[in-house]
């Protein structure tokens, strides 16, 4: 997913050309007028992530412009647009879609505005990093499926029918925890995916829609959902049809909520890959960083952590 980004500045560096030379600059100073444009705040993790960004703002030096897509692409087109003709120093954007932020993106940067993009990335092949944004700091998604499936391989024994609910259509986690997810369970025969469909990241949509795949596929063996939020509303839905999750099905997913947490210690949910909310101080020394003059890997990787049945309960101060 970033190689073709970092391809640019390895192709930058090769002829002597700076990859930052086509960034706007952030001049160093005390305070900044830093417009964060969140993509929705409908669940716990949307919820941590903009509460990190509001509270670094208050130790940062940051007069914070918060916006909520309400989890609409064009809204937030709409509202980097604002915070272009506002005049802000800083946009640090968590784009909802890879494709339709992009033109918001080169706004910007027509109008000598940073971006620093967080937890969702852009189409690399349509904007390049170090071109058209400053970096992007976030998980390593198609790791975090990768991790899902090898523990789902050898919690099953490599025996089993999973159904897949994917997280919104055209965002870069759902691509790339599909991606890591199914590469993993492909090489695995005794393992198939019955049914895979959207459950747009929503406790609510992810119970209606394996309501609906358990009806046509009552034998399931094995759920993996690309967030806890639809891990939560299959198990509901599971228990619903007078199944036990944990024993009759499995359930694996990724977020590292309190609520998911809890669904582990309970026995309900098998494990979680932890994918950190807390962008606020790191999206601050990256930014304090660039304003130095100092440069900035294309990829801010964030660690995350694992969590089943043998920690859950003992890094329950982890949830959100």
């Amino acid at each position: 997913m970033r190689f073709a980004s970092l391809t640019a500045i390895a192709l930058a560096a090769t002829f002597g050309v700076s990859a930052y030379a086509e960034l706007p600059k952030l001049k160093q100073k005390d305070t900044y007028k830093v417009g964060f444009a969140q993509t929705e705040s409908n669940n716990p993790w949307r919820i941590a992530e903009s509460k990190s960004m509001q509270d670094v703002a208050k130790t940062c030096g940051w007069n914070l412009v918060y916006t909520d897509a309400a989890g609409s692409a064009a809204k937030q087109v709409a509202d980097v647009e604002s915070m272009i003709a506002q005049k802000v120093d800083l946009i640090v954007l968590a784009p909802r879609e890879e494709k339709p932020l992009i033109p918001a993106v080169r706004k910007a940067k027509k109008a000598g505005i940073p971006v620093i993009l967080i937890d969702r990335d852009v189409d690399p092949k349509l904007a390049k990093v170090g071109v058209d944004y400053v970096t992007f700091i976030g998980s390593d998604f198609v790791d975090q499926g990768r991790r899902a499936a090898e523990w789902l391989v050898k919690a099953s024994k490599g025996q089993g029918k999973i159904v897949e609910l994917e997280g919104s259509t055209g965002s870069s986690p759902a691509n790339n925890r599909k991606k890591g997810f199914d590469d993993v369970i492909a090489k695995n025969t005794g393992l198939k995916i019955v049914a895979s469909q959207s459950g747009d990241f929503s406790r609510d949509k992810g119970r209606q829609v394996m309501q609906t795949l358990l009806q046509a596929h009552p034998d399931v063996t094995a759920v993996y959902a690309h967030n806890d939020e639809m891990a939560i509303g299959a198990i509901s839905a599971l228990e619903a049809a007078g199944k036990k999750p944990g024993q009759d099905v499995v359930v694996v997913s990724i977020d590292g909520t309190r609520d998911a947490l809890t669904a582990i210690a309970s026995g309900k949910m098998g494990a979680t890959v932890q994918s950190s909310p807390f962008f606020g101080p790191i999206a601050c020394e990256t930014a304090r960083k660039y304003a130095r003059g100092e440069k900035i890997p294309g990829w801010v990787k964030v660690e995350d952590k694992f969590y089943d049945k043998s920690n859950a309960q003992a890094n329950m101060a982890d949830g959100y």
